[in-house]
């Protein structure tokens, strides 16, 4: 466990890098998936590299819950299970379904690391070490409006993000190099799917924990993928046309 101070300034460090973040990548696009170059260095096995980046989060919350939170309330009990599931499928599930032999750069890999385990020690602190003192209330704090209305957010974000996923990896049949534009799914209102999942399962997440260090988590989710939402609807125009792409907004449908 760290001290409060400790812990609450990492949250508004974390904020205001998630800022700086925001603003550098509608300049630079994060080198891995469809925007990968040599420019960020040696690059691994894309498997490897998912596991190795998304792993850490895991269980830096396993082992939060392991020294301190296996006793405690109902409320954090489910807000962990919900976190885990999330992270056993990206961790060990997700990598072993990527088609190809993708690379990533072992560069992004370590800052996926970084993040990740700052992130665990947040989300699980939030929970454990300094949580809502209306978790107290037991089971009865889940029939709360927020942990409600957040809980299933974060189901229906989980289940838009696997389908998202799902469309991407059938694209293409085995030994097409081809690129096509996603059109089933959520992916006939945004040009990311995937991301618009995501961001409804933090922002639910967080809205059912209610605390500072789980709002830390969309706001960082936007900020990263916000701007890349942007650039793929931007290279997807160019590489299809925008009649083809149509009215698809980047990563918020109708909005934007």
């Amino acid at each position: 466990m760290i001290s409060a101070d400790l812990f609450n300034g990492i949250i508004w460090t974390m904020l205001a890098l998630a800022v700086i973040v925001f603003v550098s990548l509608y300049f630079v696009n994060a080198g891995y998936g469809q925007f990968r170059s040599r420019g960020w260095g040696w690059s691994i096995n894309n498997r490897l590299g998912w596991i190795l980046m998304e792993a850490p989060v895991f269980f830096v919350m396993l082992a939060i819950w392991i020294h301190g939170g296996s006793s405690r309330h109902v409320p954090e009990l489910v807000l962990f299970c919900l976190f885990e599931l999330h992270y056993l499928q990206r961790s060990f599930v997700f990598p072993f379904l990527l088609n190809g032999k993708g690379q990533m750069p072992v560069s992004i890999m370590l800052m996926g690391v970084v993040f990740n385990t700052i992130n665990g020690l947040l989300q699980g602190g939030g929970l454990y070490w300094y949580p809502n003192p209306a978790y107290a209330e037991g089971s009865s704090y889940l029939l709360h409006w927020n942990a409600l209305v957040g809980i299933a957010l974060f189901l229906v974000g989980f289940a838009i993000n696997l389908h998202s996923d799902h469309v991407i990896r059938h694209l293409r049949q085995p030994g097409d190099t081809r690129h096509y534009l996603p059109q089933r799914g959520f992916y006939r209102y945004v040009t990311s799917a995937n991301y618009f999942g995501e961001l409804v399962e933090w922002t639910g997440f967080a809205l059912a924990a209610a605390t500072p260090a789980a709002w830390v988590f969309p706001i960082w989710t936007a900020a990263n993928l916000v701007p890349r939402a942007h650039a793929i609807n931007k290279k997807y125009r160019a590489e299809f046309g925008d009649e083809a792409v149509g009215k698809r907004k980047r990563i918020i449908p109708l909005i934007y």
